[in-house]
């Protein structure tokens, strides 16, 4: 529409520039605690990098402004067209293809070799809480998988979670539930022992699940913070040593783009961001996620059982706390 001076504005693309670099920035452009904060996956796995942190240091007070900076946007944006504000499968492309080598370097990605596949709504019900599978195929990978790296394209922390799967677990399936802030690809990139990537992608239809308003209000969450609950599953074949797992975890996982429906003010993002299930000692499944995955985190999987020793979960939080629990085996489901 023109100006006041008669000149016609110029229309910038949905989200405009500033909220375009910072979706699809590196995941090393984000401090810890802060929202989208740091998520190094060189390799496929996720660390915190110290060298790349303190080089950010002196950006740290503007992480709330950047955060601001998304939601303002998307807030005046969104008066004048939500249908112009959503990712098209094109532009996800465009952010994964800047995205990649920061997160897996120079090296080649296998695309649809059958080693993984996903799972996931065209079209989510939920944006906060949109239900992911993955599915591992150990006949095309004969050397084993060790990783499998959840990448949203559009969420302002592409990197949702990497899971690193123990030797011999015996891990096929995988499923939880994630934010999905804007339309994107779902990406799932699994590395084989060898070293090789695989991945896999399905477009979902979603908006907003990384602002959408917790379900439980901050006491509530603080009161029940880090109870657990896993159930077992009865075998789908008999003379099996495969056993499947759902572990639900009480925590508020708050992403930093959320408000607090009182005052109005961001939540501070305060989420599990280490999990590591093992059985005797042995590890089955270990995640280091971030903001995308929603809140009361639940994990649900299959693994190889070895003798009856007892399911071990920890789980720490972006605050250092550390919630710990044990069931045996033969008495798990809840």
């Amino acid at each position: 529409m023109p100006n006041s001076n008669g000149n016609r504005r110029r229309r910038h693309a949905p989200g405009g520039r500033k909220a375009r670099r910072f979706a699809k920035a590196s995941p090393k452009a984000y401090p810890q605690r802060q929202p989208g904060h740091h998520l190094s996956c060189i390799g496929g796995g996720i660390e915190m990098q110290n060298q790349a942190y303190s080089s950010r240091q002196l950006a740290l007070p503007l992480a709330s402004v950047f955060t601001a900076i998304i939601l303002t946007i998307g807030t005046l944006l969104g008066s004048s067209g939500a249908a112009n504000a959503q990712q098209t499968t094109a532009s996800s492309d465009r952010i994964w293809h800047d995205l990649k080598g920061d997160v897996f370097g120079d090296r080649a990605i296998l695309v649809d070799t059958g080693v993984v596949r996903i799972e996931a709504p065209k079209r989510a019900q939920d944006a906060a809480i949109v239900p992911v599978d993955i599915y591992l195929d150990p006949a095309k990978a004969p050397d084993g998988i060790k990783s499998v790296t959840l990448i949203i394209d559009a969420n302002p922390a592409p990197v949702a979670a990497t899971f690193q799967l123990g030797k011999d677990a015996g891990v096929t399936h995988l499923s939880t539930r994630v934010r999905v802030n804007d339309y994107s690809y779902l990406r799932a990139i699994a590395e084989t022992q060898g070293g090789q990537l695989h991945m896999v992608q399905t477009f979902v239809k979603a908006s907003g699940g990384c602002s959408a308003p917790a379900v439980k209000n901050q006491d509530e969450a603080n009161a029940t913070m880090g109870q657990m609950k896993l159930r077992q599953f009865p075998p789908k074949e008999t003379m099996t040593k495969t056993e499947e797992l759902q572990l639900m975890i009480r925590h508020p996982n708050n992403s930093g783009l959320q408000r607090d429906p009182l005052t109005q003010y961001f939540i501070p993002a305060h989420f599990v961001q280490k999990l590591s299930i093992s059985q005797a000692g042995r590890p089955i499944l270990s995640m280091e996620g971030g903001i995308s995955i929603s809140e009361d985190p639940n994990f649900r999987f299959d693994f190889t059982v070895h003798g009856n020793g007892e399911i071990q979960v920890e789980a720490i939080d972006t605050d250092g706390k550390t919630f710990r629990n044990q069931w045996p085996l033969e008495t798990a489901g809840l």
